[in-house]
């Protein structure tokens, strides 16, 4: 850290900035975790997650946010390799489709490595930005531990998560993306196939003729016609089954307590609850996702509540059935037949007494296995990762919150003022009891329920957080990280008539029971407080304090008090021009003719002490910092 400036004045104090480490604005290494590609000939931007790197790792400072690290890098020579421009390393360890493989390798370097075990996963994850997996790859908090702050981004190639810790992927600010929708068609095409089947005895008519047998009076099957089928989970796959099974004349019902009933009564399914749905099918088709609240949910009790002779399809996770408790219902009736396509261990033992059992009808994790789906789930979670490395807020993202490509583009600048502002305020704070407490407050047109602000309190997060830390931020982690740190970010939003074209008028920081190094700066309440607009679209600090004042964001910032008289500004400009510091924008705010003024001055470069004791040595300045942005 920089040595203090001393004055001839025992009024006035000077602060460096928190790390004189810290890559400028001109730096060829990216500068922002989070921040957006604006063309000011399209409507359309895009929300940059990649990480953050910078020329140290920053430890002089440890008292502005008094908490223990989350995230610790011990191997930066590995994001230097990151930052050196070379392409991103991807590791497959599972059977990608080829057409998947060529987007991958037309964007990084790609090493196909399948059947690792846990420990040779973790020796070799350090050393990629992005791992794909199908559903054999367990990526544990161990994996994630071993990556080192390397890891960027997971892709499953399919739909159902369980295989990744989510928890530890989010506290470490990787994102993970899967792909919902290419097999979607394919998983259902298998539902109603193995519906179809079991109703039909098709599996036990086959084995039996050829083992020479001619069994037409054992294999009388059941017609679907008039039979009520219950769809259990009704999101992409489940309704298209329900489509399907609407068009054999099966009357269908649902049970999902997160879909709409208008999305459900358009396929022209009726929702009903859990247990009207056991009691009332004859059919039940399973496409619920395995969590800890669907962990073996059809289990003894809950196949005592079905109708006598009911007939299950699993086709989603083999989890969310106690497969000892469906051979117990097996042998006495309750279900008539089963037809699976997962189970709770894969593949299941040869000896498995489900597997054997004579009414049930089995395929071996088949649901995404056609030639169609293969490609497009490779094609789809290919283009998703990619998107991820180079920035872009994936759709698929399934531990960020969902974000429209609209509200993206209509905050696209605001992102940017938002994590200066956040930037800002950390550098006016002078440690002592450290931020625990950041009020925002949005000044706004908009309704409430318009204004998505979660982009721009991730932002907030991230400048405050990121300059006094190891820690890398993301929309992924940042709330993760903030709540972890003791740190909580309140909002507010303040009606104001403005504009409709422009979703904010200002946004304003307020950092409670804190110290700062410009008193300035510092409201009667004790609050520090400064607010910041974005005009032309391009970002400004308007406010200090009780001060107002109007200078661009770009660069670094210089914050000076002093008495209002002539000359001033000329004063400060000649000692930056001396020390080739070359101005950007400067702007005055006043509280009364003569009296006290605040001078904000936007420059390109740092100063070095030399030019900062000499604006110290001015009679007239009485306080002033210096701030990077």
């Amino acid at each position: 850290m920089a040595t203090p400036a001393t004055s001839s004045s025992s009024t006035k104090t000077f602060h460096t900035p928190l790390f004189s480490s810290f890559p400028s604005p001109s730096s060829s290494r990216p500068s922002s975790v989070l921040f957006f590609h604006h063309h000011s000939n399209s409507t359309s931007a895009s929300l940059k997650l990649s990480h953050s790197h910078r020329n140290s790792h920053s430890s002089s400072v440890t008292n502005a946010l008094q908490t223990e690290e989350i995230v610790s890098f011990s191997s930066f020579n590995q994001l230097e390799e990151v930052i050196s421009g070379d392409r991103p390393s991807i590791l497959v360890s599972e059977k990608l489709g080829d057409a998947g493989i060529q987007v991958l390798s037309g964007f990084g370097k790609v090493e196909c490595c399948y059947n690792l075990s846990r420990e040779e996963l973790c020796a070799k994850i350090s050393k990629f930005d992005a791992l794909i997996v199908r559903s054999g790859t367990k990526v544990t908090r161990q994996v994630f531990e071993a990556a080192k702050g390397r890891l960027k981004v997971v892709g499953r190639a399919g739909v159902g998560i369980d295989n990744v810790d989510l928890q530890a992927a989010t506290e470490f600010g990787c994102l993970v993306v899967n792909a919902p929708t290419a097999n979607t068609v394919a998983a259902a095409e298998h539902g109603i196939a193995l519906l179809v089947a079991m109703a039909r005895n098709v599996a036990q008519a086959d084995a039996s003729m050829k083992s020479g047998k001619w069994q037409r009076n054992k294999y009388v099957g059941v017609s679907l016609v008039g039979k009520t089928l219950a769809v259990m989970g009704f999101g992409k796959v489940g309704s298209e089954v329900a489509r399907r099974a609407k068009g054999l004349g099966m009357n269908v019902i649902a049970h999902d307590p997160y879909c709409p009933a208008d999305r459900a009564r358009a396929v022209g399914v009726d929702l009903v609850n859990f247990d009207q749905a056991l009691a009332t099918a004859d059919f039940i088709s399973l496409h619920m996702p395995l969590t800890p609240t669907t962990a073996g949910i059809f289990n003894d009790q809950t196949f005592a509540k079905m109708k006598k002779g009911v007939c299950i399809v699993n086709v989603a996770r083999g989890g969310v059935i106690d497969e000892d408790a469906l051979v117990r219902a097996l042998d006495n009736g309750t279900v008539a037949q089963a037809a699976l396509d997962v189970f709770c261990q894969e593949p299941p033992a040869k000896d498995s007494k489900l597997v054997q059992h004579e009414n049930v009808t089995v395929t071996p994790h088949l649901g995404a296995s056609t030639e169609e789906a293969q490609e497009g789930v490779a094609v789809e979670i290919a283009e998703a990762v990619v998107g991820a490395l180079n920035g872009e807020l994936s759709a698929t993202a399934v531990n960020a919150p969902i974000v429209s490509t609209e509200v993206l583009s209509e905050l696209a600048p605001y992102v940017v003022l938002a994590e200066k502002l956040g930037r800002l305020a950390v550098q006016l704070v002078s440690g002592g009891r450290g931020i625990k407490s950041v009020k925002v407050t949005y000044r706004s047109s908009q309704n409430a329920d318009d204004l998505d602000t979660r982009i721009l309190r991730a932002m907030i997060t991230k400048g405050i957080i990121e300059p006094i830390s190891s820690s890398f931020i993301n929309l992924v982690n940042a709330d993760f990280t903030a709540k972890q740190k003791g740190l909580r970010v309140s909002e507010e939003r303040v009606a104001v008539d403005s504009s409709l074209e422009f979703p904010i008028d200002s946004i304003r920081l307020n950092l409670s029971n804190v110290e700062s190094k410009f008193a300035s700066s510092v409201l009667d309440n004790g609050d520090i407080t400064i607010e910041g607009k974005v005009k032309y679209g391009v970002p400004h600090l308007s406010c200090v304090g009780s001060f107002a004042v109007d200078v661009s964001l770009e660069g670094n910032l210089i914050l000076c008090r002093q008495v209002d008289q002539p000359g001033m500004i000329g004063k400060v400009g000649n000692i930056l021009a001396k020390h080739n510091v070359n101005v950007n924008f400067m702007s005055v705010g006043r509280t009364y003719r003569r009296k006290q003024a605040i001078m904000a001055i936007g420059i390109d470069e740092e100063p070095n002490k030399e030019a900062l004791k000499e604006i110290g040595d001015v009679p007239a300045v009485e306080e002033f910092v210096f701030l990077e942005l």
